[in-house]
């Protein structure tokens, strides 16, 4: 019995290997763009420090202050994604972001989309979130958080967000994490207002780490996380008029993001997102049934994941255990007999 379930871990192991590496043949075919060309310092400009012909970004956070940036334009819908390393060390309480929002245009009913990078204790992982707010709909968050198959201070790892008139998908390299589809119950909650994108990092004690048990340790600084490959691709807005800012619709923008290759669902990038979903997803807002005990409309309850989790949407013991094993089989495969980096 014991070699029978070693042979179906190894098996199952190596699918998430053929897999993730498989999904790398997706290419994300976008030109990368210089800071001066389409974005400029939000806060802590002391803390941020460009190289590479201004297409490499350190964000740096110290006793002094975070730091963060911004795009120039606003977005009606786009493709948003970065290359990104995280700190490295002791990063309890630090909070690295990678994010649409229109929180400063919009304060009371905003829009985001977001990619929120948790740290950690010494020897601990790194935990990324997504969430989704349409609307001003705060009180009603859309969390998913996620172990990651490799370690994201090593080596630099792209993310990315696709957001559309019927879909939004986040990306970790070129495997799909997430997709939420528009419906009509929705409504409002679905993000549909210009967007600008945001990248920072910044001091969240009160909650980052174990619900703010662990603070940040500024004997640790300056925490430093590492941006390039930036790209854009999308309708820009004019912020005040609400209008294109050329003579080609959002409409057109629109089709050209949907006619890209990564928001079309293939049975093999769902594949994918599954097998991902299942060794590193470790919270759902869709199973979280105490939170929400009517289901949010735009959640399709896949059975096959509702099993692994507890009613408060967090991984029942069971799955948690047999998930760290998982991860480290993999960390190992690919680390020791792959030999290949987990990058574009």
């Amino acid at each position: 019995m014991g070699s029978f379930y070693m042979d179906c871990n190894m098996k199952i192991l190596i699918s998430i290997i053929l897999l993730w590496f498989a999904s790398f043949a997706l290419a994300i075919n976008t030109k990368t763009l210089a800071f001066g060309e389409a974005y400029s310092k939000l806060f802590g400009h002391h803390n941020i420090h460009l190289s590479g012909k201004d297409r490499h970004v350190r964000l740096l956070l110290d006793r002094s202050s975070g730091s963060g940036f911004i795009s120039s334009d606003m977005y009606q819908y786009g493709l948003f994604s970065a290359s990104i390393k995280l700190p490295s060390d002791y990063t309890a309480g630090v909070v690295v972001a990678f994010y649409t929002s229109n929180g400063d245009v919009f304060e009371k009913n905003h829009d985001e989309l977001d990619f929120e990078f948790l740290g950690n204790i010494k020897g601990k992982e790194w935990r990324v979130q997504t969430n989704i707010y349409g609307n001003g709909s705060t009180s009603r968050g859309r969390e998913e958080r996620y172990f990651l198959p490799f370690d994201p201070t090593k080596e630099f790892h792209r993310y990315s967000i696709l957001w559309t008139n019927e879909t939004i998908m986040f990306y970790i390299d070129q495997t799909p994490i997430r997709e939420v589809r528009r419906t009509e119950t929705m409504g409002g909650d679905y993000p549909s207002k210009p967007m600008s994108l945001y990248a920072t990092i910044w001091d969240a004690s009160n909650w980052a780490t174990s619900g703010g048990k662990y603070k940040v340790n500024y004997k640790y600084s300056p925490f430093t996380s590492e941006f390039r490959d930036l790209s854009l691709v999308g309708c820009r807005v004019d912020p005040i008029q609400m209008l294109p800012t050329s003579s080609n619709n959002c409409t057109v923008s629109n089709s050209d993001l949907m006619a890209n290759g990564l928001s079309v669902m293939t049975q093999e990038k769902r594949k994918a997102m599954h097998t991902f979903r299942e060794n590193f997803m470790s919270y759902s807002a869709c199973y979280d049934t105490l939170r929400y005990p009517e289901k949010l409309p735009e959640c399709e309850i896949v059975e096959a994941e509702n099993r692994w989790f507890k009613e408060n949407g967090r991984l029942k013991s069971r799955h948690r255990r047999r998930q760290k094993s998982s991860r480290a089989r993999f960390h190992t495969t690919v680390n020791s007999s792959l030999g290949q980096k987990w990058v574009m």
